[in-house]
């Protein structure tokens, strides 16, 4: 009893006061695997008590109804004891999967004593939205944002492309040798837009030498973006949309507000009326794409609001209760070069991320004209964006402002 009472004053100290690290060692496989063998250990040294106090105090063979009551009583005890066990190291175990599934592993040695930033004032991450069809061979990226992040006190700036960029232009090297002049495509069916470049490394390895299948697209879309915006592209993060409607439905649907009716489907065979609803994971993923009546920009907006709503509506609770479906379409539908070790480090820089002031920019018409860019405008708008995020890292943890025409760099006051 006294071994209990302080294991539970520790996992309830755990829980309180080392919440964040407690979440750092939950990326960690080598903790999640220690953990799943200490509960392990913990559950059948409690059976053990359980079934031994039994055997000392039964009632003797002639009193069957004690006999019967204090044999249910241990039986009922072993499996209060060992289901929440089973069912935290299932927890663990699945958590490690999906670890060393998505993840690179470098060494998987902890980085979090030193700086795991190597200096950097600023980290940026590239998330992208993948559409592939059975009809269409490949990947286009229909979705990239990149958010950049101050690494001391988690004040994000997202810079959204629009996929139809054209005239993109490669960083020196052997893709700029082939397109000197700007990414043309293969040919009349691709008419050379951003959203190509990913599927066109994959499919030539020329243009990215030395570099695997699978992460010849990471690599070039990467450099080729960080060009673009002026700033280094440090980590990518790719959904497939089609798994995206999984994940959606392993929490049970998301939360947004439509501001206007939304058509959507190949024959318009759908509706998203206006109003506050929560949307199915095929209904979500028409909000996000659907372009009927609108066009790619407004697309844009939606597919914001709707990572915005995922990420606040994907309280652990919801995690907890549909853990094992999230897990299996997280790693059908996820893909990433972050590596393992860096994992703490992103933990811990995720819950500055959450009570920072988060804007938002998209090269977009009237600022950008996709057909014909200006590549200066777009770097000068990124310096000056992360000058004013940096100039105002005081306020850097009040609540977001409310959007104005006159902010060209605000949160999108679109999204409820």
């Amino acid at each position: 009893m006294s071994a209990y009472v302080l294991m539970l004053v520790g996992v309830l100290t755990v829980l309180t006061a080392f919440t964040t690290k407690l979440l750092s060692l939950a990326v960690q496989p080598r903790w999640l695997t220690g953990l799943t063998v200490g509960l392990a250990v913990i559950a059948i040294a409690w059976t053990a008590v359980i079934v031994w106090s039994f055997v000392l105090v039964r009632p003797p063979r002639s009193d069957v109804v004690g006999r019967v009551l204090t044999t249910s009583l241990t039986i009922s005890l072993c499996a209060l004891v060992l289901a929440p066990t089973a069912y935290a190291a299932r927890l663990a175990y699945l958590s490690r999967d999906v670890v060393n599934t998505l993840f690179s592993s470098a060494g998987n040695a902890p980085i979090m004593a030193q700086d795991p930033w190597n200096g950097a004032t600023r980290v940026s991450f590239l998330l992208i939205g993948g559409d592939s069809a059975p009809s269409r061979p490949g990947v286009r990226t229909d979705s990239m944002t990149v958010a950049s992040v101050d690494t001391d006190t988690g004040a994000t700036t997202l810079f959204g492309l629009p996929r139809n960029l054209e005239q993109v232009q490669f960083p020196a090297g052997p893709a700029r040798d082939h397109f000197p002049w700007g990414f043309t495509g293969e040919g009349p069916d691709t008419p050379g837009l951003l959203n190509e470049v990913f599927q066109y490394a994959e499919d030539h390895p020329e243009v990215v030498p030395g570099v695997e299948t699978g992460k010849r697209g990471p690599a070039l879309i990467k450099q080729t973006i960080g060009d673009i915006l002026g700033i280094p592209v440090n980590y990518y993060a790719m959904v497939d949309m089609k798994g995206f409607a999984e994940i959606i439905d392993a929490m049970g649907g998301v939360r947004v507000t439509v501001k206007e009716p939304i058509v959507y489907g190949r024959s318009r065979e759908g509706l998203l009326p206006a109003g506050t609803r929560k949307l199915s994971g095929e209904e979500a993923l028409w909000y996000g794409r659907s372009r009927t009546d609108s066009d790619d920009y407004v697309r844009m907006g939606r597919q914001k609001c709707l990572l915005n709503a995922v990420a606040k509506q994907a309280d652990p609770m919801t995690v907890l209760n549909s853990f094992e479906s999230l897990a299996a379409a997280t790693k059908r539908a996820i893909s990433t070069d972050i590596p393992q070790d860096l994992l703490p480090a992103v933990v811990d820089l995720s819950q500055k991320v959450k009570d920072a002031r988060i804007r938002s920019l998209s090269f977009v018409p009237p600022l950008i004209n996709t057909a014909a860019p200006d590549w200066y405008l777009i770097r000068r708008k990124v310096s000056e964006a992360l000058e004013e995020n940096r100039t105002a890292r005081p306020a850097a943890h009040s609540p977001s402002p409310t959007a104005s025409q006159d902010d060209p760099v605000a949160l999108d006051a679109t999204c409820h």
